[in-house]
């Protein structure tokens, strides 16, 4: 096997890490707002944390020397800030699941009913995900909707890549039992 190349960001940051930063930001905001939110469960809470985990990520790599920073996976790594800093400002909380707000909006053409439709089935993924276990609500979330391997998954929660296989697995099969008791429902109630 042949070493894994260098994100060419990774590089950049090395060289000039103020001149870099901001793509970071850019590139990795929305899975860092994620994360936060369904930790923290509020948006305003949720943009705090998000500043405060690149705020940690930059000092982090103030102090790291070039090499560390040209090898760096970013994503699990920023993923694992975010969650620590969550973690630490909900300390004694109980986590909320936050899927909702970032859910992709319809586009603007599309009509009344389909954006209704839209929120109505954005807000059931979302009460869904919530009443999840908290031991497969954030691996699920972080899988299906922010979309990070099985590998950064693991980066990210600090377990081994089977262990988060299985909680995602196991979520997400408690997930499509609560959408199917959630549709059968449904049915009754239009009867």
């Amino acid at each position: 096997m042949g070493k894994v190349p260098t994100d060419d960001l990774c590089a950049r940051l090395a060289a000039d890490l103020d001149s870099a930063f901001a793509e970071l930001v850019v590139r990795h905001q929305q899975l860092i707002f994620g994360v936060a939110l369904r930790v923290v469960g509020d948006e305003a809470s949720a943009q705090d944390v998000a500043q405060d985990a690149f705020v940690r990520a930059y000092r982090s790599l103030k102090k790291y020397p070039a090499e560390r920073v040209c090898g760096l996976r970013a994503r699990p790594w920023l993923a694992r800030i975010a969650l620590n800093a969550a973690r630490n400002h909900v300390r004694g909380l109980r986590p909320a699941a936050g899927i909702d707000e970032l859910a992709e909006q319809p586009a603007r053409d599309a009509g009344p009913v389909l954006i209704a439709e839209r929120r109505d089935e954005r807000a059931m993924w979302a009460r869904l995900l919530a009443g999840l276990p908290s031991r497969y609500r954030l691996p699920v979330a972080l899988r299906h909707v922010d979309g990070l391997s099985y590998a950064e998954l693991s980066e990210t929660l600090g377990r081994p890549v089977g262990s988060v296989k299985s909680d995602v697995h196991r979520g997400t099969a408690l997930l499509r039992a609560a959408y199917d008791a959630e549709q059968r429902r449904l049915v009754r109630e239009a009867v």
